[in-house]
């Protein structure tokens, strides 16, 4: 992967330093409820790309981190605490070329149905990532992925 977009989250952004201190608050899910956040990506070698490279990196933590395999498209850590805790816990897993589906048709009707919220919500923002999406190719998304709706 060769950069990556966070969708709709842009007032919960960490810094990368702040990631794995427990002081800091990157937003509050309460116990059994659930989130779902859209990462938007660009794979390498795509044409898609929007930045290009940096001439001069300051550091390594500019640069990515190695793939540990070739299907490896991205690496995902997440932190959560228990109601009761005080610490922590680290999750941490790869997204490889297994996770993709070929299409958004293809995808499971929650993906759909996320990415038919997220697509609304940049069309009412007037995103410049939109594209030619339409509030329409939206709504259109939405319906064929509604899934069982038995009160309206």
């Amino acid at each position: 992967m060769t950069e990556y977009r966070l969708i709709s989250f842009e007032t919960r952004k960490l810094n990368r330093e702040d990631f794995n201190s427990d002081k800091i608050d990157a937003g509050e899910i309460g116990a059994g409820h659930t989130v779902t956040a859209l990462y938007e990506i660009v794979p390498v070698g795509s044409s898609g790309r929007l930045v290009e490279d940096l001439r001069y990196k300051s550091d390594e933590a500019a640069a990515p981190a190695e793939a540990k395999s070739a299907d490896e498209l991205a690496f995902v850590k997440i932190r959560y605490k228990q109601p009761d805790a005080d610490k922590s816990t680290l999750i941490m897993t790869p997204v490889t070329t297994a996770d993709e589906v070929p299409s958004i048709e293809a995808a499971d009707t929650d993906a759909r149905f996320a990415a038919a919220v997220a697509g609304f919500g940049q069309v009412l923002k007037g995103g410049r990532y939109k594209g030619d999406w339409l509030i329409d190719d939206a709504i259109a998304l939405a319906e064929g992925a509604r899934g069982k709706d038995p009160f309206g």
